[in-house]
Parts: C-alpha cells; sequence; structure tokens
C-alpha cells in the first residue's frame, strides 16, 4: 500500500449468521428460507447447507479470540431473524436474543466494535409461507424485528446494517431463482424489491426510536461498474439497463430519488407503492455500506430475461474462484461514484473478499498469496480513493472465516482463517497474517 489512511480508520472483518452459525435446530431456532432451498435438489452444489458449516454459535469464542489476535477494530456480523422471532412475528426467543446478548458483550470486551446487520437473507420460513418478501407485510414484520433487537442490544451496539445486498434477495432469489426462495417471478421480484426497501426505511425509523446509544445506520449494498462490451448502441443501452438493474434501483429509491423510470419501463411493472413509501425508504441514514467483488462487461441480449442484457468475460482477466474478475481500480470507481453522484458523507467497504482454491501445505499452513495481491490492490485502490477526498471510514474484509457460501456450498473459501469442516479446526491463512500487518503498519504511522 502506497498511501496511508487516516488515523481512525477502520479495520474489521466480516460474517454473516447462515453461513457459519450452524445449530439451525438449536434452542428454539425454527428454519429460515434458506434452510428450505437447501433441502431443494440441485439447489446447492455438492448438497451442501448450514447445518453445522463453522459450528460458531458454539464456537464462538474461539473466532473471537482470532478476531483479536488479527488485531480487528470492528467485527461485521448478522443476527439471524428465525433465531430471535422463530415464526417472524410475534412471540420473542429468549434463548436466541441472549446468545446475540453475550457475543456483543465478549466483542465489546475484547475492544471491538460490533457492526450489527439484522438481515443478511435468512427469512424465518413461517414469513415465506405467508408471502414473504412480495408480500407488504413482511417490511412491517421486518420493523418489528428490528425494533427488538435494537432495544436489547441498542444501549451498547451504536453502528448497524439494516439489509445486506437487496439485489441478492431481491433479484437473484426472485428473478433468477438461484437463491433462496428460488422464484422466478418478474412482478414477484419487483414487489420483493420494493417490500425489502420499505423494510429498510422502517428498519432505520425502529432503530432509532429502541435504541439507547445514538445509531449510526447504513443500508449495504452490492454494486459494479458496468461498461459496455462495444461502442455499437444496442450494447451501451444494455450497460446503461444492467446499471439501472444492479445499482441505481437501490441507490435512487433509498436516496430520495425513487424508482428510475427507465428501469419501471424495462420491467413493465410498477413497483407497490402505497402512501409515503418513497419517503420512508430514503429515511435519512449515516453512512453508505458498500460490498464490492466485480465490474461488469455487458451487451445486449434481447432473448434473455429483463434487464435483456448479459455479462461476459474479460479476455486474459486474472480471475477468483468464482469466475469473478480481479479489478481493484472498480472499487475505487464506486466509491467516487457513491461520493460525487449520491453525496455520500461517510463510506464503510462492509464486505471485500476472494474465493481462491487454497491449498493446505504439509506444515498445516495456508499460502493463500494470491489472496494477499487481491488484498493489496483493492486496499490500495481504497486509500487513493481517500487521497482523491472519498469518505471512506473502514474496509471489512470478507470473510473472517471460510463459510457456507450460498449456492456454492462449502467448496468456495473466502476466508481469512481456513476451516476444517471435519474436525472445525481453525487456521489463520497467510492472508490473515498480512491482515494483521497491515493494521499494525497503519497504527504505528498513526
Amino acid at each position: 500500500m502506497n498511501t496511508p489512511l487516516p488515523k481512525d480508520f477502520l479495520w474489521g472483518a466480516a460474517t454473516a449468521a447462515y453461513q457459519i452459525e450452524g445449530a439451525v435446530d438449536v434452542d428454539g431456532r425454527l428454519p429460515s428460507i434458506w434452510d428450505d432451498f437447501c433441502r431443494v435438489p440441485g439447489a446447492i452444489d455438492n448438497g451442501d447447507d448450514g447445518d453445522v458449516v463453522c459450528d460458531h454459535y458454539r464456537r464462538w469464542p474461539e473466532d473471537l479470540a482470532i478476531m483479536k489476535s488479527l488485531g480487528l477494530d470492528a467485527y461485521r456480523f448478522s443476527v439471524a431473524w428465525p433465531r430471535v422471532i422463530p415464526t417472524g412475528r410475534g412471540e420473542i426467543n429468549p434463548l436466541g436474543i441472549d446468545f446475540y446478548d453475550r457475543l456483543v458483550d465478549a466483542v465489546l470486551e475484547a475492544g471491538i466494535r460490533p457492526f450489527v446487520t439484522l438481515y443478511h437473507w435468512d427469512l424465518p420460513s413461517a414469513l415465506q409461507d405467508r408471502g414473504g418478501w412480495p408480500a407488504r407485510d413482511t417490511a412491517y414484520a421486518f420493523a418489528e424485528y428490528a425494533a427488538v433487537v435494537a432495544a436489547r442490544l441498542g444501549d451498547r451496539v451504536a453502528d448497524w446494517n439494516t439489509l445486506n445486498e437487496p439485489l441478492c434477495s431481491g433479484w437473484i432469489g426472485h428473478l433468477e431463482g438461484r437463491f433462496a426462495p428460488g422464484v422466478k417471478d418478474l412482478k414477484q421480484a419487483v414487489d420483493a424489491s420494493h417490500h425489502l426497501l420499505l423494510a429498510h426505511g422502517l428498519g432505520v425509523q425502529a432503530i432509532r426510536a429502541n435504541a439507547e446509544l445514538p445509531a449510526n445506520i447504513g443500508l449495504v449494498t452490492n454494486l459494479s461498474g458496468i461498461e459496455a462490451a462495444s461502442d455499437r448502441d444496442e450494447d451501451v443501452q444494455a450497460a446503461r439497463r444492467m446499471d439501472g438493474h444492479v445499482n441505481r434501483w437501490w441507490l435512487d429509491p433509498s436516496n430520495g430519488r425513487g424508482y428510475p423510470a427507465d428501469m419501471v419501463e424495462v420491467y413493465g411493472v410498477e413497483p407497490p407503492v402505497i402512501g409515503n413509501d418513497l419517503e420512508v425508504i430514503s429515511a435519512p441514514c449515516d453512512y453508505h455500506g458498500l460490498n464490492y467483488y466485480f465490474r461488469q462487461i455487458i451487451e445486449n441480449d434481447p432473448a434473455g430475461p429483463a434487464p435483456f442484457a448479459r455479462q461476459v468475460p474479460v479476455e486474459g482477466a486474472a480471475t477468483t474462484a468464482m469466475g469473478w474478475e480481479i479489478y481493484g481500480q472498480g472499487l475505487a470507481d464506486l466509491i467516487h461514484r457513491l461520493t460525487d453522484d449520491y453525496g455520500a458523507q461517510a463510506i464503510y467497504i462492509t464486505e471485500s473478499g476472494a474465493a481462491f482454491d487454497d491449498k493446505v501445505a504439509e506444515d498445516g499452513s495456508v499460502q493463500d498469496l494470491d489472496r494477499i495481491a487481491y488484498l493489496e490492490e483493492h486496499l490500495s485502490a481504497v486509500a487513493g480513493a481517500v487521497e482523491d477526498g472519498a469518505p471512506v471510514k473502514g474496509y471489512f474484509a470478507w470473510s473472517l472465516l471460510d463459510n457456507f457460501e450460498w449456492a456454492n456450498g462449502l467448496d468456495k473459501r473466502f476466508g481469512l482463517v481456513r476451516v476444517d469442516y471435519e474436525t472445525q479446526a481453525r487456521t489463520i491463512k497467510a492472508s490473515g497474517h498480512r491482515y494483521a500487518d497491515i493494521i499494525a503498519e497503519h497504527r504505528s504511522r498513526a
């Protein structure tokens, strides 16, 4: 890294409940849509599931000790809705909320700042049975759940994410069908997208009304830089549509601009806006949460699904095990877009990381040099953007642990720490040690 970051820059790592906790039927937790989706034949690579994964529900003290050894300032984790309110609405499960109460206390005792994500895709199955995100009532149920968690943890937790990546829940879960709940229906997808954003706005209100500490709240979006595959007008227009689909559909309403009219026309479906919904959705937040993994090179695809555009490979590009192009400049570009086009006053990089085919050496170490290069390239991009005046306040590596990578199952490993799923042994990879060194170097300069 060539450019020092500000003295108060926050160094963190991120996880998500369903991806690491396991214990899916323990202490009153009931199923989520991901528990159900994992039972659909062929939905998950290798037939994997989140039943055990990293067993973090039981092994969290060990994982917290690792965080402390890395020198992390902050830990971003999600609360499992079906653990806290198992049926989605109504009765609170005391054992479920107690788990997060203990976790927050221990994180703070370790000198680490908790960033709580309220929704990282694990909708209680009972709510799916009543219509899921295409149903407006789910947004109100989320607000009730947010109020419960904020009231319990908000005397110690100041930093909150309402939703993680609503694009994945809305589009991939309801339009493409590759994520839970596995629906392929454009109208349901548009309805779900609106109710996810409405849930965000209602969640902001619920946190502010119930948390004792002044709340620092953000919506976490996964964004991509979008470029046309050629200068042909049809590809240029396709790139514009894809930008609307991936970026503007989520950023515009949450920043007070309403839904992009061009995308409403592309979908041919009006979002189910009622009353002051758009005002609620654009409730003032304190920061933008930015998750970045890849840019997209786009060509026209008139025979495909909305937005009638498709991503094409970048010839000769280095890629991760997910097949995603490694392009650190894309992170800097998105930081500048949030700053210049949306007036962001504060940005956290809430996820940034890569899956690689890690090899375990004979001595048990994992020399993941490709992940180190990825980490350094993307942190350099952040530092360059900060030097240009962008208000980036922190960086959360995805992920602390190898984990359940959704439809890709257990094979795709993103962790700074290797997890042996047979023995549950944790091993800090070379990238984890490098991240710790970067943090220590930063502190030595501060």
